[in-house]
Parts: C-alpha cells; sequence; structure tokens
C-alpha cells in the first residue's frame, strides 16, 4: 500500500503530469528567451511520454481528507498495516496474492467517505464519522445505545454511530463496538472476495505454477503447455475463487487437470472435476462447531427441470431454461436460503453433479451468498443436517 498524498497535493498516480522542477535552485525560467535581463531559453521540451499515463492501479482505495489519518503512519494511522494483513490472509487463506493496494486521497470525497476501486472503477462506497465507533447489536445487548442509526458497510447490517468516549459504556452493554480502521478493512477483505476472480490475472497463474515447478516440476512439464494454456488454468483458477474456493493447493489442482484435460477441454466440466480432488477444503469453511454441514437438498422436480434444460454442444454444455421456470426455481431456493439463514446457518443447497454448476449460474446474480454442492463433493465423514427439501411447492 502507498503512502496517501496530503490534501491539495498532486495525486500519487494517473493524475496528470505535474509541471518540471526548476533546476540549479533560484526562478525557473521563462518559456520564452532573448532580450536585457533574461535568462536564455534552454533546449525545447523533447515528447511527453504519454505512456507513463496508461497503467491502471489494480486495486485503489481513495479516502476522503478525514480519514487521512487513518492512512498516515506519522498520525499512528493502523489501517495501512491493516492492508499489509489483509494480503497475508487472502495468501494463506485463497492461495492468491491480492495486488498491491494504492492509497490516496480525493478531496472530491466527502470529508468522511472512502471509495473502492478495481482497475479504475469504483466498486463500493461508503461513508464514516471521524470521531465514532461503530456500535452493533449481537441481539443480546442489555440496553439501548443513543447514536445515529446506519448499516455496516461490508454485509449491510444495522448499526450504530457512537462517540468514542462511549465505547466502554457500550461493551459493558453487551455491543460491538469496532474502530472506523476496522470497518474498512472488513469492508476492503469482503469487496476482495466478492471481485477475486477480476484480481487473477495471467502473468499471477503463470507465477504460482512456477511455485509448483519448483517441487513438482513433472506435473508442470505434464500440463503446460502440451495440454492446457495458462489461460485455460487462468479460467479455472477464477471459477473457484468465484465460489470462494481456495486454490492454495496448487499442486492437487494441477495433477487434476493433467488427469483429465486430454479427455475434455471444457473449463467448467475440468473445474468440476478440481472441486471433486478439493472436496475436505470446500466442506470445512461450513461446518457447524458438532462438525455437521447444514443444508437444504434440491427435490426431484426441480433437478428435473434442470437436468432437461441442459443441451449439449461441442463447446460444451448450457442451459436453457424458460423463464417462468427460472423464476418459479429461484424463488423456492430462495425461500429455502431464508429458512436456513433464519437458524443462522450458511444457505447451502445439495445436488446432483450434472446440474450443479449450471444451478450455480443460475443463481449466483440474484442469490449471491448461495453455495451449492453436488453430492461428489462430500467425503465418507461429512455429517449432513438436513433442514429440508427445496421443491416447486417451496416458490409459493
Amino acid at each position: 500500500a502507498a503512502a496517501p498524498r496530503k490534501p491539495g497535493s498532486p495525486p500519487a498516480s494517473g493524475g496528470g503530469a505535474q509541471p518540471p522542477a526548476p533546476s540549479g535552485g533560484g526562478t525557473p525560467a521563462p518559456a520564452s528567451g532573448g532580450g536585457p535581463g533574461r535568462a536564455p531559453s534552454g533546449p525545447p521540451p523533447g515528447p511527453e511520454k504519454v505512456e507513463a499515463l496508461l497503467p491502471l492501479d489494480v486495486l485503489e482505495l481513495e479516502v476522503g481528507y478525514g480519514l487521512i489519518p487513518l492512512v498516515d503512519d506519522d498520525q499512528g494511522g493502523e489501517l495501512l498495516e491493516r492492508i499489509r494483513s489483509i494480503r497475508r490472509q487472502f495468501a494463506l487463506e485463497s492461495g492468491f496474492i491480492v495486488p498491491p493496494m494504492h492509497v490516496r486521497d480525493n478531496l472530491q470525497l466527502r470529508p468522511g467517505e472512502y471509495a473502492i476501486l478495481i482497475k479504475g472503477n469504483e466498486v463500493a462506497r461508503a461513508e464514516m464519522m471521524v470521531g465514532h465507533q461503530l456500535a452493533m447489536n449481537p441481539g443480546d445487548a442489555k440496553k439501548t445505545m443513543v447514536g445515529i442509526p446506519t448499516f455496516e458497510p461490508a454485509f449491510g447490517l444495522p448499526a450504530t454511530w457512537i462517540p468514542e468516549e462511549r465505547k466502554d459504556e457500550a461493551q459493558h452493554a453487551g455491543w460491538t463496538v469496532v474502530d472506523l480502521a476496522t470497518v474498512i478493512a472488513t469492508h476492503l477483505t469482503e469487496v476482495i472476495r466478492l471481485h477475486a476472480a477480476e484480481l487473477v490475472s495471467r502473468q499471477d497463474v503463470q507465477k504460482l505454477i512456477d511455485t509448483v515447478s519448483a517441487s513438482n516440476e513433472k506435473v508442470v512439464e505434464e500440463l503446460v503447455p502440451d495440454l492446457m494454456t495458462i489461460g485455460q488454468v487462468q479460467k479455472i483458477l477464477q471459477n473457484l475463487l468465484r465460489e470462494r474456493v481456495s486454490i492454495r493447493d496448487m499442486p492437487s489442482i494441477l495433477e487434476v487437470l493433467a488427469d483429465h484435460a486430454h479427455l475434455t477441454k471444457d473449463v467448467d466440466l475440468l473445474t468440476e472435476f478440481v472441486r471433486q480432488r478439493l472436496a475436505r477444503t470446500i466442506l470445512k469453511q461450513y461446518l457447524t462447531a458438532s462438525g455437521e454441514l447444514p443444508l437444504m437438498t434440491i427435490g426431484g422436480d426441480i433437478e428435473e427441470a434442470l437436468s432437461k434444460s441442459i443441451n449439449e454442444t461441442d463447446r460444451g454444455a448450457y442451459m436453457a431454461l424458460d423463464p417462468d421456470t427460472g423464476q418459479r426455481i429461484l424463488n423456492a431456493i430462495n425461500n429455502g436460503v431464508t429458512e436456513l439463514t433464519n437458524q443462522n446457518f450458511q444457505p447451502v443447497v445439495l445436488c446432483t453433479p450434472m446440474i450443479r454448476r449450471h444451478l450455480h449460474k443460475l443463481t449466483e446474480r440474484f442469490i449471491p451468498n448461495l453455495v451449492v454442492l453436488s453430492h461428489s463433493e462430500l467425503t465418507s465423514t461429512t455429517q449432513l443436517k438436513i433442514i429440508g427439501e427445496v421443491t416447486f411447492a417451496y416458490a409459493q
């Protein structure tokens, strides 16, 4: 993370060219020379290197001037260290390196506002109350805290802004209180997790493969480039990250691809083979403290409707579902998700391997927090806790 610039100063990058500093001290020479008392004009300027303006920062955090103390180490700001911790966390949990984040101020933002950008495009924005902390009621708080109602930006949970001096009072009353740096860091983490697939470039994939090659040279030699290109491996890793599956076990991923890539080049189907190998990794994040996996199963009527809508072609399989049936399926699954959520469980549905990827594509835009698992991803030790069955009757 780059250090922020001071308010009113030129942006650290991508903000236009700065005028060149005068050389030799004193007053800069005038633009045109000649005449008494004038310094001789220098050589004409060379061609401007416009190419230097083209690269985009993959990740940016822009802050209003009221939040600059959070990103200034000289003022005791903690956010830059939190960002470094986020990058380490993703390397350990998800197996890929988050690109460095460029942090700078933006005077067009409100004093307590911040924006998160990916490749120059804003993907998230929120506003903090400087001098306050965010208090959230976990559900069993002993009393109500008077403050300014708001919503926590990462997950949209109801919260309350309270003055910093009331932090101890709120904590004693059973409220969860977080400072501004923690709120922003949590929001950053969720945005990166949501957009992880966009952040993995071919160059990143090449580096991951090179790392594997150092200890598993044969599997890399067998796979790339004879069976698959870097771009095809990238698409499979993006498919996994899109469903929040860690790619840290790259040797196993490459071994599965080497085993199946001579049979098919369908990256979606190859992704399913990889998911089956990574079953324990996928399941462990959804298990309860007692080791159970709470979920809803997909009923036979919905399974049949989805299966009949799948068309196989030379370029892979796709689902052609009529809009009315698709809406009924979404309504039924959404009601099942509500039932799981009301019991404080992660929304998980279980279906057959043939329709898993198609069901995920159907639901990912409308029910983004839904986890779709197949029977092939269950291990012999998985303890299922079936909450119910999603059928067309659930669409009512």
